[in-house]
């Protein structure tokens, strides 16, 4: 059988046009009944349990995740094994969405007798408002659509996309409605970009003890170029004799010494440092430290103490392997 690229793109634009229009017209079902769901969700005490079987199960486990990580707990529990046990989960402070495009999925109907025991309120998301499941629900979510853009009207698209926005449409709504901020989005993603970005402390991250690049003032400069090829970081901090970080040496510095000819070998670090140098303290988020070298175009920093003894040191590699570049 041939491919042919032109069929191909039609059949493709074909499927974003039907499932576009499918989105677009959810506008209309913001209605009531979204708003009832929104706050038995807001109300809700315990948690969010959703549920749907085949591709309406995915999407579940899809709502489920997304409203977990922006404020509002909830997880997935499939309706197959909650006729088996698992229903045990589900509390009488929690809430139940169940979706299911025909409304009649044996499985999902199957629970309802016990759902209604239990005495939790149900957020039905159907394609069908006279279906067993829209009628049982305590708020009915409309998500319908015109027709699949499957050419056999058969695989679940548009209706899993309908379905899978207005989920995205609760979440969002509810985020707001509580105040969900991205510091609490950051605690709920430690491990992504963004959580790194406001969670992790210079402190996390930066040298300490032994390998802080360190050298007194009486220190001559062939001294302190050891230490900064020993500690590798491309600078050492120059100590006064309380311990104190009086300067700085870089590579920079090193290089704008040798075009004046100076003696490395006879020259104490003290008549070559910079005395005006930018620290930084421990507590302020590694992401504060990132924009402080770009914005000084540095790529090392000495994080000092409240006495400004130097307690560490950091630099851009740091941030790089930390994941906050």
């Amino acid at each position: 059988m041939m491919i042919h690229e032109p069929e191909l793109r039609k059949l493709a634009l074909a499927v974003i046009q039907v499932e576009g229009e499918a989105i677009t017209a959810l506008a209309e079902r913001i209605d009531d009944d979204f708003i009832s769901a929104c706050r038995l969700m807001f109300n809700c005490k315990g948690r969010v349990v959703v549920t749907g079987m085949g591709k309406s199960g995915h999407i579940a486990g899809k709502i489920a995740a997304t409203l977990a990580s922006t404020g509002t707990p909830a997880f997935f529990v499939h309706p197959g094994e909650a006729s088996h046990g698992d229903l045990g989960m589900i509390t009488s402070q929690d809430v139940v969405l169940a979706l299911s495009n025909s409304g009649e999925t044996g499985e999902v109907i199957t629970i309802l007798p016990i759902i209604k025991r239990i005495g939790v309120p149900l957020i039905a998301m159907t394609g069908n408002r006279e279906s067993t499941l829209a009628k049982f629900a305590t708020a009915h979510i409309d998500v319908s659509v015109r027709q699949e853009a499957c050419p056999l009207g058969l695989a679940p698209t548009s209706s899993t996309t309908a379905a899978l926005v207005m989920g995205d449409a609760l979440a969002v709504s509810l985020l707001e409605a509580k105040g969900f901020t991205r510091d609490d989005f950051a605690l709920s993603h430690p491990g992504g970009s963004l959580g790194k970005r406001l969670l992790l402390m210079v402190s996390d991250i930066m040298h300490t003890g032994n390998e802080i690049p360190i050298v007194p003032e009486t220190a001559l400069i062939t001294e302190a170029l050891l230490e900064m090829t020993e500690k590798k970081m491309g600078m050492t901090v120059i100590v006064d004799r309380f311990g104190k970080s009086a300067g700085i040496f870089t590579d920079g510095d090193l290089r704008r010494f040798l075009e004046k000819s100076h003696d490395v070998h006879g020259t104490r670090i003290g008549e070559a440092m910079t005395r005006n140098f930018t620290s930084i303290d421990a507590d302020i988020l590694a992401a504060e430290a990132m924009q402080i070298m770009q914005q000084k175009k540095i790529n090392a920093l000495i994080v000092n103490d409240e006495s400004h003894r130097p307690v560490g040191a950091l630099s851009m590699h740091d941030l790089i392997h930390a994941g906050i570049v």
